[in-house]
């Protein structure tokens, strides 16, 4: 008997002995559409726009000294122009500054927001597979192929909102995480590109895509 053949023995034997029954979640899909991943993602951009704002208006205030000095700098006597130089590279600086402290803030809230619902979700996917029994839930980004009847993306949403409870607090009753998984990564740069654009143009799955 071939290898072959003895694994395809194998495997109907296993199969005779116990049915398995798999399924499938899009865990960036239940991100976004549960209740708390929308009221999540609202918060977090409203954040982004405020901090938008503060920015623009530093960023403006060091164009308009570097503008004046582009313009008056050689007209003004040593000390003044010295002083202006002075004014324009510290609000250069503290301008930079706020930029990298706002973007690392908002990257930080974020993966917290992130993880916490997601968290969540690994503990509802837990229940749910024990309770109607699942051999195992698989997520959608470590798939080659699954036929879609096998998704229960929409059953875990339902299932979480109806839970209505705080954020993190499901996860925190078995430290359920589903944070480093394969789709974890498919979005790790949404924040920072939304950060990006607070001045110019802004984990893992992410509240903020």
């Amino acid at each position: 008997m071939t290898v072959a053949a003895v694994m395809v023995a194998l495997l109907a034997s296993a199969a005779a002995a116990a049915e398995v029954r798999l399924a499938y979640v899009d865990l960036q899909r239940a991100l976004n559409e549960c209740n708390a991943g929308k009221k999540a993602r609202n918060q977090f951009r409203g954040e982004i726009e405020e901090l938008q704002g503060k920015l623009q208006r530093q960023q403006s205030e060091v164009q308009a000294l570097k503008d004046e000095l582009e313009k008056k700098g050689m007209l003004m006597r040593d000390d003044e122009r010295r002083n202006l130089q002075d004014e324009y590279a510290a609000k250069l600086r503290e301008f930079e500054s706020a930029y990298k402290n706002d973007k690392d803030l908002l990257q930080q809230k974020d993966n917290e927001i992130t993880g916490a619902i997601l968290k969540d979700l690994a503990y509802v996917v837990r229940n749910l597979g024990e309770r109607d029994g699942y051999t195992a839930v698989l997520e959608k980004g470590s798939l080659l192929y699954a036929v879609p009847s096998i998704d229960i993306t929409d059953q875990v949403i339902r299932e979480y909102n109806r839970e209505n409870t705080p954020v993190g607090s499901l996860g925190e009753r078995d430290g359920g995480d589903f944070s480093k998984t394969a789709s974890a990564g498919d979005d790790s740069d949404a924040a920072d590109e939304s950060t990006t654009s607070l001045s110019h143009h802004h984990h893992k799955s992410s509240i903020s895509k």
